[in-house]
């Protein structure tokens, strides 16, 4: 496969380019920002695209897009258009207009679009899934999922990660992402949603770089028609924490976190026990890059990620 590069806003396109350095052909590199792209190119000894229109011209077969997310929507239609697959970090889109104008071009030109909802390739998650889907924990009725890192209180987070128009947000949907695409994948989409989000790092230097005053700390609580709640923490201020995904049903409940499933249920005599471990699936940009793509990470699942978001910041 060929593959290109389209932008080095994301703070895991350098990540990405490796991966595809190292299973496909790299063609390009193209960012609006001239220094930075000519830097990055001449670093990692890379063929520089000088404007977007020669990267559509080139021989590519897939572009990787690691732009801010509110010029998705122009980049991917003229990629689109161009017959030429997409990968895309995280969302989609910051509407569900513009998802559905994706999903149009995406199908109208018969190419690929795979999106990084990385953790559902990933052994807790999937492991978690596997329980609940074995119907062991009886009706569910609680999924909570926490997330955090300390991007804002240590200050290793990027800038223009807190610029709102190019991110759309904050905490909740950069980081947030992850939790709201495992509810989804365990549940389905909620029929309401509240969130708190809060400004928790004030120092001098975050002020500096957050003028916006996005969200740091946030959490949405999502309800179901069927009685369940599913709580989604996030935020940038938090050390230490282990990604912790827990579902509670009438029978018992499943919990991964520090690496380690657990369950309790009426079926281990209300002991709780050691899961063994699923087996790791290829991630999501793999799959794109082999072309064996699996279920879970397309544009079905792309539209319900950005709907979701728009739940959680009250835009339904």
């Amino acid at each position: 496969m060929k593959t290109a590069i389209c932008g080095l806003w994301h703070v895991h396109a350098p990540d990405y380019f490796k991966k595809a350095v190292a299973m496909s052909e790299v063609v390009g590199v193209y960012d609006e920002d001239e220094e930075k792209r000519k830097n990055f190119c001449v670093q990692n000894g890379v063929k520089e695209f000088s404007s977007f229109d020669e990267l559509l011209e080139s021989d590519a077969d897939g572009v990787i897009v690691c732009t801010s997310t509110d010029t998705h929507i122009d980049y991917m239609l003229r990629i689109a258009d161009a017959k030429k697959s997409i990968f895309t970090e995280k969302v989609l889109a910051l509407s569900d207009e513009d998802c559905l104008k994706i999903e149009e071009a995406v199908k109208r030109n018969g190419v690929d679009l795979v999106i990084s909802l990385l953790q559902k390739y990933r052994p807790g998650p999937l492991t978690v899934k596997k329980v609940c889907d074995s119907g062991e924990l009886g009706k569910i009725n609680y999924v909570r999922f926490r997330n955090c890192h300390s991007g804002s209180i240590a200050h290793w987070l990027p800038p223009h990660f807190y610029n709102r128009k190019q991110c759309g947000g904050g905490a909740m949907i950069d980081l947030g992402a992850h939790g709201m695409y495992l509810i989804d994948w365990l549940l389905g989409a909620p029929e309401k949603y509240s969130s708190a989000f809060t400004l928790a790092c004030e120092d001098e230097q975050a002020v500096k770089i957050n003028p916006d005053k996005v969200e740091d700390n946030a959490v949405t609580v999502m309800t179901y028609k069927n009685g369940c709640i599913a709580v989604n923490e996030t935020g940038f201020v938090s050390n230490c924490y282990p990604m912790t995904l827990e579902v509670c049903g009438e029978n018992g409940f499943v919990r991964y976190s520090g690496n380690e499933v657990v369950k309790c249920t009426l079926a281990t005599g209300g002991k709780t026990e050691s899961v063994p471990m699923c087996k790791e699936l290829p991630l999501p940009i793999e799959q794109f890059l082999t072309g064996k793509i699996l279920p879970g990470c397309g544009i079905d699942e792309a539209k319900a990620l950005t709907h979701m978001m728009v739940g959680a910041y009250g835009k339904i």
